[in-house]
């Protein structure tokens, strides 16, 4: 998260998208001076960020159909974009450009490889996919991001495997 906050404008806002309850993320980047507006599906988690963190704002809403009309400093999408299917994410990348300024860093995380897997959480079937590492950063080229970083199975970040790309200048072809 340091790595990413790094890009962030001082006091800057963060767009995080699948934000869940905001724990441990939203508290984060709050108590370290950064605003938020976190997005989630969920209504039930929404209201329980607004109880939380009256100071934040919190929008009910499905990621794959956001449009804020808004540009952001950072964009978040942590355990939240490999829960969407491969072509609902390939849709999302002209939504991170449209919701960036430039310089604007967005930090992801994904499968290490291209794939599709069913976990369970709580005793449910929780459906995770990816796309192939070349296909990410082909997407984040196309619209106008340059990858800093990926680290696959990142054993610093528990395993999780995290993009980071840095806004530079919108699409690259109009789409």
């Amino acid at each position: 998260m340091d790595r990413f906050l790094a890009h962030v404008r001082p006091s800057g806002t963060v767009l995080d998208m699948g934000c869940g309850i905001a724990e441990p993320i939203g508290r984060y980047l709050l108590e370290n001076g950064f605003s938020v507006v976190g997005v989630d599906s969920s209504r039930s988690m929404i209201e329980m960020c607004k109880a939380r963190f009256p100071q934040a704002q919190w929008i009910v809403s499905d990621m794959r159909r956001i449009a804020l009309a808004r540009r952001f400093d950072g964009l978040l999408a942590w355990d939240s974009f490999f829960h969407l299917r491969m072509d609902d994410q390939r849709t999302l990348f002209p939504r991170f450009a449209a919701h960036a300024v430039p310089g604007a860093p967005l930090m992801f995380t994904s499968g290490p490889s291209h794939g599709e897997v069913i976990g369970a959480y709580c005793g449910e079937p929780l459906y995770h996919g990816s796309l192939a590492p070349s296909e990410y950063q082909a997407l984040l080229s196309e619209n106008g991001f340059e990858v800093a970083s990926f680290a696959p199975d990142d054993p610093e970040c528990g395993g999780h495997s995290v993009w980071l790309a840095t806004f530079r200048n919108g699409p690259v072809h109009a789409g």
